[in-house]
């Protein structure tokens, strides 16, 4: 897959090389992520929403009630600003000013439109499902009409993006090496913990594979 092209819109500005204009490194971003923030701007006041995300492909997958705010707005088509942040580890330097975090962050933007195809809609939802947990889907009950009625999902263009990470030790001005200050990196891990059954679980029912070793991590097919 071709990179992104560099545009005043998409360019990492602030700390040049650590930008990334790579379509799988930011894919990557994406989908490794579980949650990502919206922004847009409506009647000129902007506003950032959290949101399940999923990615089909070169587009972004978003979905929630009818009468979400954010999904009326990209229904329109009006453009929107997605962003995904990882956040790996806690940089402590010696000078307050030096201190940093190593973190991944992808920044999509793009302009959307609505799901209104039923067969499409039952898609978005499943690649929505699996994303947040492979392997729900084929087991769960699947939307009924009332359900899919009452959601609206769209569909984002990404047609432009750019990530920025950092990673690696502290950098202190020279002359604050020999400081009596502790200095180091607190890595940050993202860690599930044990399943915790539902209170009306009917016997019999034990927690699936899927779900003791479920973890975060790339998709098997970035383009997928």
């Amino acid at each position: 897959m071709p990179p992104f092209s560099k545009t005043p819109l998409n360019i990492v500005r602030r700390v040049a090389e650590r930008g990334e204009y790579d379509r799988k490194a930011i894919y990557e971003i994406v989908d490794d992520a579980l949650l990502c923030h919206v922004g847009f701007v409506a009647d000129a006041q902007p506003f950032v929403i959290s949101s399940f995300h999923s990615r089909s492909r070169h587009t972004i997958l978003l979905h929630g009630a009818k009468a979400s705010r954010l999904l009326k707005h990209v229904k329109e088509g009006h453009p929107v600003c997605i962003t995904c942040t990882h956040l790996n580890g806690l940089v402590m330097a010696r000078s307050v000013f030096h201190h940093s975090m190593n973190y991944r962050s992808a920044v999509l933007f793009g302009h959307g439109h609505a799901i209104e195809d039923e067969d499409e809609k039952m898609h978005a939802f499943q690649v929505l499902t699996d994303h947040i947990m492979p392997g729900r889907w084929k087991e769960a009950r699947h939307p009924n009409a009332k359900e899919m009625n009452a959601t609206t999902l769209v569909r984002v263009s990404i047609d432009s993006a750019s990530a920025k990470t950092r990673s690696g030790p502290v950098g202190d001005d020279e002359e604050d090496y020999m400081l009596p200050v502790w200095a180091g990196v607190l890595p940050v891990e993202r860690r599930f913990l044990d399943p915790q059954e539902d209170a009306r679980l009917a016997s019999g029912v034990d927690v699936p594979e899927y779900i003791r070793s479920y973890h975060r991590g790339k998709r098997n097919e970035v383009g997928a």
